[in-house]
């Protein structure tokens, strides 16, 4: 059994805000500053930014948006407080509230940039008046005692927005992974095996239909809400599954994209209305179900990888290492989006989640009913991945000839001829079977189509094992 994304059901880089941004004037400034920085003993500093750019950029950026009404800007000005920060903070201080200091330091820049433009253009000028006049009109407002305040709502309103129904589905992903996530173009790009231009204009156009249409800023009402969760969920379903096994790069997981998914997870729960009638009760379990397969699949997060990165898989992962609040958890949320009756394909992928999380060993799982649940999911969502892993599933149950013949019978539609799952999957039954030779040009060939490192090790290591 492989142990990869809960999408696929076979099985962030921790880096410096800096390089979070390549080839941006940023970068550039952090790389300037290293020097000036390091004799100023200021150390302690830059790891206060670089920790608040990893947590809090995305909040912040939030927030900006609906400040300022305009993505481009917003995030222009976000990197200039940075930057501000990297060169005053040294001197004046760290301030007593660093992210609302953030936030009120990008918003004056973006009245600065504006006024620079209107040199070009009067519209921009009169913009700025108008930004200068809301904030003073707030006077001693609660949003300017503390101007990140409603933060978690300014979240809740960009990924509606990005995930908005007039948008391209391809451009829901991005702009979200972008904007509410703060992955680089580039990052995205080799999460979704396409080039950082491609990925590029998609985001742009994106933000220009928001802008021009103009799509509004904001979480929609519950009358809105069941045409427009369903976008929602798809996307940060996805999410979370990118960070839970990179489609490429050095690192299985990406702690950060993980982390977010079940913070917007819970921020949907939290945001379901309780009036009946007014929200599909399949919704409202759906998000539940969302919620509870990713607690469960991050639960064995500690297990997946080796002390130096390698890759375990779930038959070999330590069992004591799975943390067992989150399985509590997920559980619990499976239990009750179960009792609506009405779930879909969140919330059955968490109930095969929940029988491997609940299995004291491979040995001891409940092949049986996990066969079942693919049979039901297959109903309500039929897919060749699905397919796939019904037929590793029956593979535990029946023996591995059995799990060859489903296997081959997906494979020979073609939708799975570039799936590297796929092709690994058939290599274990042929391993299994002691068939060595089509084992390891099976192994060869999934070990072509991947990307990631760990599993392009764990593939090559099987493949030595066989000569």
């Amino acid at each position: 059994m492989s142990e990869s994304r809960p999408g696929h059901f076979a099985s962030i880089i921790d880096l410096p805000f800096a390089k979070l941004i390549p080839d941006r004037w940023f970068a550039k400034v952090m790389a300037m500053s290293e020097r000036v920085m390091s004799e100023s003993s200021t150390e302690p500093i830059r790891e206060l930014l670089d920790s608040l750019y990893r947590v809090d950029s995305g909040r912040i950026l939030a927030t900006l948006i609906r400040l300022l009404g305009d993505f481009d800007l917003a995030e222009e000005a976000m990197h200039e407080a940075f930057a501000a920060a990297l060169s005053l903070w040294p001197r004046s201080g760290v301030p007593g509230s660093p992210r609302p200091w953030l936030i009120s330091t990008a918003r004056f820049k973006a009245i600065d940039t504006l006024r620079r433009r209107a040199r070009f253009d009067a519209s921009q000028d009169e913009l700025a008046r108008h930004l200068e006049a809301q904030w003073s009109s707030a006077g001693s407002s609660k949003e300017e005692d503390s101007p990140d305040a409603g933060l978690e709502d300014d979240r809740l309103r960009l990924i509606f927005t990005c995930c908005h129904p007039l948008l391209a589905p391809d451009a829901r992903v991005a702009l979200t992974l972008r904007e509410v996530c703060g992955l680089t173009t580039e990052e995205i790009a080799k999460a979704f095996l396409t080039t950082p231009s491609t990925l590029a204009q998609r985001i742009v156009r994106a933000r220009a239909k928001i802008r021009e249409t103009p799509i509004p800023y904001e979480v929609p009402t519950p009358q809105e809400l069941p045409e427009r969760l369903g976008a929602v969920l798809q996307v940060i379903y996805l999410v979370f599954n990118e960070g839970y096994s990179a489609a490429a790069g050095a690192e299985v997981t990406r702690a950060e994209l993980t982390g977010e998914a079940i913070r917007l997870g819970r921020l949907l729960m939290e945001l379901r209305p309780e009036p009946e009638g007014v929200f599909p009760e399949i919704l409202g379990s759906e998000i539940t179900g969302l919620l509870s397969l990713m607690l469960l699949q991050q639960s064995r997060r500690a297990a997946r990888t080796s002390p130096t990165g390698e890759l375990i898989l779930l038959e070999n992962q330590d069992r004591s290492l799975w943390n067992r609040e989150q399985i509590a958890e997920g559980v619990a949320l499976l239990e009750k989006a179960l009792t609506s009756r009405r779930f879909g394909s969140y919330t059955l992928q968490a109930a095969i989640a929940a029988v491997h999380a609940e299995a004291e060993s491979v040995a001891t799982t409940d092949w049986r009913q996990i066969v079942a649940l693919y049979d039901r999911l297959l109903r309500i969502q039929p897919s060749p991945v699905v397919q796939l892993n019904r037929a590793v599933a029956i593979a535990m149950r029946d023996g591995p000839e059995a799990g060859l013949t489903h296997i081959d019978a997906v494979l020979a539609h073609g939708e799975l001829a570039n799936y590297y799952l796929a092709h690994s999957a058939r290599a274990d039954m042929y391993r299994r079977l002691g068939r060595t030779a089509e084992a390891r040009s099976a192994y060869e060939k999934a070990l072509a189509l991947t990307q990631q490192e760990p599993e392009r090790q764990f593939l090559e290591e099987r493949i030595r094992q066989l000569k």
